[in-house]
């Protein structure tokens, strides 16, 4: 069949488009737009997550008690998130640089994101003593029962002990030294063959704070040379974080 002039004309003028197509395809780019925008915003929140691995820059205080301690710390020297939070606690594990005792920020992220460097890191594990005697005052009731032959010099005054490979302490070495006035030193360690096969953890000491406070502290023995000054600063900051009855901080102050 032949169209005619005006059938021919009323197809000409039929929009190439038509306004359904044209809503559904900006309806189209609004939602990819808003996905873009909804990617670009997630991706920076957990690319931040990431980039943290459970560290938190924030300094809020965090109140805890364990057993009759009450302690008041900052949130980012609390190495793990779910135990950010206040009330009551088995224990607490802290990290913090060393010498300097502070938790996690920018400027030291590489410390404890970079293996290795994490030498040059403190760990502390608080929780209540479940033994009438801290590391010292193990020394002569257990430890001297367990030592096996001569002592001998270690490194940076200290004196080493070897224990007996039954006494379960998987090749661990006893480092004493004795102190005016205080009980003698007392750290187990495990040697490395050279200093830079140190670990972030190759010494181990506990010590008794507060009222029934057991403070595990574990560093490297890169970071030996440091041992009197580094168990008077531990003690010093756990001290300095316990509060009173009142919930409040000793005059000293808590620091960061």
């Amino acid at each position: 069949m032949v169209s005619t002039p005006s059938s021919a004309s009323s197809i000409d003028e039929r929009p190439l488009i038509s306004s359904g197509l044209v809503y559904r395809i900006t309806a189209g780019i609004a939602v990819l737009a808003a996905l873009t925008v909804g990617i670009s915003v997630g991706g920076h929140w957990l690319g931040e997550r990431i980039s943290l691995g459970g560290h938190t820059t924030d300094t809020k205080p965090v109140s805890v008690t364990i057993g009759e301690d009450a302690l008041r710390l900052t949130a980012n020297t609390i190495r793990f998130p779910s135990e950010r939070i206040d009330g009551t606690a088995e224990r607490v594990d802290l990290y913090l640089t060393w010498p300097q005792m502070q938790g996690y920020s920018e400027a030291d992220r590489l410390r404890f994101d970079d293996v290795s460097q994490s030498s040059s890191l403190i760990f502390l594990q608080l929780s209540q003593s479940t033994m009438s005697r801290d590391m010292s005052g193990r020394l002569e009731p257990i430890y001297s029962h367990i030592m096996d032959g001569v002592p001998y010099s270690g490194p940076h005054g200290l004196t080493a002990h070897r224990l007996r490979a039954d006494a379960g302490y998987n090749n661990e070495i006893l480092l004493t030294a004795s102190r005016p006035g205080q009980p003698d030193y007392v750290v187990r360690c495990l040697l490395p063959a050279s200093p830079a096969l140190a670990t972030s953890g190759d010494c181990q000491r506990d010590v008794k704070v507060g009222k029934d406070l057991s403070v595990l502290y574990r560093f490297s023995s890169n970071q030996l040379g440091d041992w009197r000054t580094m168990d008077a600063t531990v003690q010093s900051f756990v001290k300095a974080r316990l509060m009173d009855t009142q919930g409040s901080l000793p005059a000293t102050g808590g620091g960061r």
